[in-house]
């Protein structure tokens, strides 16, 4: 199911906190991408939401990993131009960081192709070209050498696993300062649902909090608790 831009726009107002409470309470544990982390300028401070096209690379091997392979139809450069716009691009690069799968031409093309972002638990090179792109990057860091000093890139738009987590084409990507994570793209209505609640029962013990209410009952909250926050969503003032 394609992500509405109903949903995509309460999605940016939650974060990757809350969602991960949401899904463990949906009972995915597994969702945080590790060594994902926001990179280049233009993922700092930023929360972007798009469904995930997914990239993958598995060790190098000296007779497919070398620099002829970037011309072949089945390479990075064939599966940018099959990317759509608002697209976030998941490259599993199974936590290598001492090759960058990709830099800053790639990073370009991708920015000029409308591509929301790049998530990665690997490596960018070109460092300074790739911050000067504009194109949102969580990675986990820079690396010198090219990809196929470490990697062979074999196939677009298939489940990989991204910083240890599962990743389907079409899922959809949440990033912001604390990482990315995966929402199963059959689960993305009702997660959405949850996470906009919890977002506000949290906004309103964090008042609680403000006005000097102990932590024991409130958070999480019991049952009188429940019924005050209840009675003030009832009456507008949250």
């Amino acid at each position: 199911m394609a992500l509405s831009a109903e949903t995509k726009s309460k999605l940016e107002g939650i974060t990757t906190a809350t969602l991960t409470t949401v899904l463990l309470k949906k009972g995915l544990r597994n969702v945080w991408m590790r060594g994902a982390v926001p990179f280049t300028p233009a993922a700092q401070g930023k929360r972007l939401v798009g469904e995930a096209f997914t990239l993958r690379f598995i060790p190098a091997r000296e007779d497919l990993a070398t620099p002829e392979s970037w011309s072949s139809p089945k390479s990075t450069r064939a599966a940018i131009e099959a990317m759509p716009e608002g697209a976030i691009v998941v490259a599993d690069a199974m936590g290598v960081k001492d090759a960058g799968i990709f830099g800053d031409i790639l990073c370009a093309r991708l920015h000029k192709k409308n591509v929301t972002a790049l998530v990665t638990d690997g490596a960018v090179r070109d460092v300074a070209g790739v911050n000067g792109t504009g194109l949102p990057v969580w990675c986990a860091g820079g690396a010198a050498p090219p990809s196929v000093a470490g990697l062979t890139f074999v196939n677009w738009q298939e489940p990989v696993g991204c910083g240890g987590v599962a990743v389907f084409p079409g899922d959809v990507i949440v990033a912001d300062p604390d990482g990315a994570v995966v929402i199963p793209a059959d689960l993305v209505e009702a997660v959405t649902e949850m996470a906009v609640e919890q977002e506000r029962l949290e906004g309103w013990i964090m008042k609680q909090v403000e006005a000097g209410q102990a932590l024991p009952g409130l958070y999480p909250a019991n049952a009188e608790n429940k019924a005050r926050y209840e009675a003030d969503k009832a009456a507008g003032r949250i």
